[in-house]
């Protein structure tokens, strides 16, 4: 059974940093981090392709870093000089072939506010 585990979401103040995690129950392909603000469409944040390459949204450029780590089967979303503006049930999504299926976790929430 495929599962996807995120993590470290939560309330933080405008600046503050997050490291959001997403642990795959094997071996991943490629993956990425999506979020969806309330009212508002899922959009991509950051993608990272199996050869390492990473494509950011332009909101989020030179503030995240999207990571992995394969021996752990996870992937990191670090958020640094957080703003209101990305307050959004965040959600990983992972391809564990490069033909097969997309996997999405089950969001974690992120809020920021003073």
């Amino acid at each position: 059974q495929v599962q996807l585990v995120e993590s470290g979401g939560g309330l933080v103040q405008p600046g503050g940093s997050l490291r959001l995690s997403c642990v795959a129950s094997r071996s991943i392909f490629n993956g990425g981090w999506y979020r969806q603000a309330l009212g508002k469409q899922r959009e991509s944040v950051a993608i990272m392709s199996a050869g390492g390459n990473t494509n950011y949204a332009d909101s989020v450029k030179g503030r995240f870093t999207i990571s992995r780590d394969n021996t752990k089967n996870t992937v990191y979303l670090q958020m640094n000089n957080l703003k209101p503006e990305d307050t959004a049930v965040y959600y990983c999504c992972v391809k564990y072939l490069a033909a097969g299926p997309s996997y999405w976790g089950q969001g974690t929430q992120v809020t920021v506010s003073s």
